[in-house]
């Protein structure tokens, strides 16, 4: 499944009549082509912009789990409060599209009308803001990052509002860059009134959803442009695996030392620590690495990710053991 914009060629009406009679009437798609004067290629593709714009939700029990075995494994192994995983999507779909599903569903299911939400960034992130079940309440959202200079359906800002709209809620964003040109420029941002205000409410936010983004070749901070081919080869030679919420971390969760560490601009490791529940949210057998760097940093109280990165999350290499000495060595 693609993560596509609301706006990209998607005519909402002609959806809603679509997914009608395909949900509703159990319709196939050749047929509904042929009631409306449609290809079977457009039917499928506004069918698939219709799950990815949150136009039409899914919802299965959460009480029942396809995967319960590795849940229980994963939740043992990394003393983990709670852990969600969904079946690998098939290929040709997109693993942010159905955990961000997931994501969302537990958050429309668990999140209190009166508390706060703090979200980060990302294809999954969107997904979970396209799933969330609409309502009224008291609930605020805030950044825990700052933007990205262009507009798009992954952008900080984007993210957060999708979620404000999705909750009836007010906002509160990081009105800065989420990587300053220089260290200078981001301590006079940290320091600005607007800035200062919202992160500094960040260890009052009663739940956080966070994301993981990896630096391997599959990286989507390469994809965005929010960093550069250079910095992500920098960035893997300091022993960093991926980010968190602006934290760059190494495989045992430790954020490493790194030029662009000292521009970012986000909400600091002890602060988001602070947060009552950090859920954390993404799969792939890729992300099996700063996912885990996440849970070892103390960033995910909750887990909600997919077969492929959970297998990987248990196939964890276990250090050798000492050799004994054998009887009258030294």
């Amino acid at each position: 499944m693609e993560i596509l914009d609301e706006d990209e060629n998607f005519d909402i009406d002609l959806a809603t009549r679509v997914c009608w009679h395909y949900y509703k009437e159990g319709r196939t798609q050749e047929e509904i082509g042929g009631f409306l004067n449609l290809t079977r290629k457009r039917v499928n593709r506004i069918i698939r912009q219709a799950l990815a714009t949150g136009l039409v939700q899914i919802t299965i029990d959460s009480r029942r789990s396809a995967c319960p075995e590795l849940e229980s494994q994963l939740k043992a192994r990394y003393g983990l409060r709670s852990v969600k995983v969904v079946p690998s999507p098939m290929e040709g779909m997109d693993v942010r599209s159905v955990v961000g599903a997931a994501a969302g569903q537990f958050l429309s299911e668990t999140l209190g009308h009166s508390e706060s939400l703090g979200v980060t960034w990302g294809g999954t992130i969107r997904a979970a803001g396209q799933n969330l079940r609409r309502r009224e309440g008291g609930n605020t959202v805030v950044s825990l990052t700052g933007g990205l200079a262009s507009s798009g359906p992954v952008n900080p800002y984007d993210a957060a509002a999708l979620f404000a709209r999705a909750l009836g809620a007010p906002c509160r964003y990081v009105t800065a860059p989420m990587i300053a040109d220089s260290k200078e420029l981001r301590d006079a941002l940290l320091r600005s009134a607007p800035v200062a205000e919202v992160l500094g409410r960040v260890r009052d936010i009663d739940r956080a959803l966070l994301s993981a983004i990896d630096l391997t070749d599959q990286s989507k901070a390469l994809e965005y442009g929010v960093i550069s081919r250079s910095t992500w080869r920098s960035l893997r030679d300091a022993g960093a695996v991926g980010d968190i919420a602006g934290q760059y971390l190494d495989g045992a969760g430790r954020p490493v030392e790194h030029p662009i560490v000292e521009r970012v601009i986000a909400a600091k490791l002890d602060q988001l620590r602070a947060i009552k529940e950090l859920v954390l949210a993404a799969g792939g057998a890729h992300k099996a690495p700063i996912i885990r760097a996440g849970i070892r940093a103390g960033l995910v109280h909750v887990l909600i990710t997919d077969e492929a990165a959970a297998t990987a999350l248990l196939d964890e290499e276990k250090p050798p053991q000492r050799q004994r000495t054998p009887a009258g060595g030294r």
